[in-house]
C-alpha cells in the first residue's frame, strides 16, 4: 500500500502526497514533491495519513525525492529572495496606485512560479502590476487575493488563549462562524472577547459548538421549573464546563446546584408524578 504523507509549505499551506517509491520519512523531514509545472519543497508533518472523505490516493501528487544539502541551501536562498521581492512589490503597488495590502511572497522551489498574496476590500485590477513583476523576475507571476483569516494563517501567531492559532495548528478548513455560536455557548457578545488575531470571530467558537450542543442535552432548559426541598426554582442559567445549574426562587434568591443534584431532583419529580398518576388511575378503576 502506498504511504500517504502530509507536507506543509511556507504560509502553513498543507497538502497530501503519495509516496510510491516508499522513501523513509519521519515527521520533521524535508521532501521534494510534484508541484504545478515543476517541483516544490516542504516539511513532512504527518506520515501514514488517512485521507479526508472525498479524496482519492490516485489523485494525489507524488513525493519525488529527499532533498540534498544543496537543495536545503537553495530553500534558504529562496526565503531571502522572497523578502526582497516583497519590498519590490510594495513599491510597485504604490507606483500603480493600487488599493491592496501585500501579505506574503512565495517562490516555488524551482523558481517556475512566484506568488504574491494580498488582501483588499474590493476587486483589484492588477494586470499592469503583473506585467511589471513578470518583466522584473522573468518567471510566471501569480497574484492571489486572500481573506483576513487566510492572512492570519499565512503569517502565523498565537491566539488570546496563549496557544498557536487553531488555523495553523490543526484546522484544515475555516468554516463560517456567526454570533449564534457564541450565544449557544452562553458567552457575552463582546467583540473584543470574541475576536481572534485576524479580527474575525474566533475559530474555536465553531469547532467547539458541537461539544456544547451535545453537553447541553444533559441540562434542563433555561426557564424550566425545578422542584427542590427549598421550593420551586426556575433555571436562570447553566454552566456547561463546571456542570452547574443556577436556580432563582420566588424570594429572588439564586442558588447553585451541581448537574448531578439537578438530575436527581428532576428524576425524583418524574418518579413522583408517575406514582401520583398511577395512584389516580387505581382510584378511578376502583370507583368504576
Amino acid at each position: 500500500m502506498t504511504d500517504i504523507l502530509e507536507v506543509v509549505f511556507k504560509g502553513n499551506r498543507k497538502e497530501y502526497f503519495s509516496n510510491p517509491q516508499q522513501f523513509p520519512f519521519v515527521v520533521g523531514d524535508y521532501a521534494i514533491v510534484e508541484a504545478d509545472r515543476g517541483e516544490d519543497l516542504g516539511k513532512v508533518i504527518q506520515v501514514e495519513c488517512i485521507l479526508p472523505q472525498g479524496k482519492s490516493a490516485s489523485e494525489l501528487k507524488k513525493i519525488l525525492r529527499k532533498p540534498s544539502k544543496k537543495d536545503l541551501e537553495r530553500l534558504a536562498e529562496n526565503r531571502r529572495l522572497e523578502a526582497e521581492a516583497f519590498e519590490v512589490c510594495k513599491e510597485k503597488i504604490v507606483k500603480h496606485n493600487l488599493l491592496m495590502k501585500l501579505v506574503d511572497v512565495e517562490y516555488q522551489f524551482d523558481h517556475n512560479k512566484l506568488t504574491f498574496y494580498f488582501t483588499a476590500d474590493k476587486r483589484v485590477d492588477f494586470r499592469e502590476l503583473v506585467k511589471d513583476l513578470a518583466a522584473t523576475y522573468r518567471t510566471r507571476i501569480e497574484l492571489r487575493q486572500i481573506g483576513v483569516r487566510d492572512e492570519a494563517r499565512r503569517l502565523g501567531g498565537y491566539g488570546p488563549c496563549g496557544l498557536p492559532m487553531c488555523c495553523i495548528s490543526f484546522l484544515r478548513e475555516i468554516d463560517p462562524i456567526t454570533t449564534q455560536c457564541a450565544k449557544e455557548q452562553n458567552l457575552p457578545l463582546n467583540p473584543s472577547k470574541l475576536s481572534g488575531v485576524c479580527g474575525r470571530l474566533k475559530c474555536c467558537l465553531r469547532f467547539e459548538i458541537d461539544f456544547y450542543q451535545q453537553a447541553s442535552e444533559q441540562f434542563p432548559d433555561v426557564g424550566q421549573s425545578v422542584h427542590t426541598p427549598e421550593g420551586e426554582g426556575i433555571v436562570e442559567r447553566i454552566d456547561i464546563l463546571k456542570e452547574e445549574v443556577y436556580l432563582r426562587f420566588s424570594d429572588n434568591r439564586v442558588e447553585r446546584y451541581s448537574l448531578d443534584e439537578i438530575s436527581n431532583l428532576l428524576l425524583s419529580s418524574v418518579h413522583k408524578k408517575t406514582q401520583t398518576e398511577s395512584e389516580t388511575e387505581q382510584i378511578i378503576t376502583q370507583e368504576n
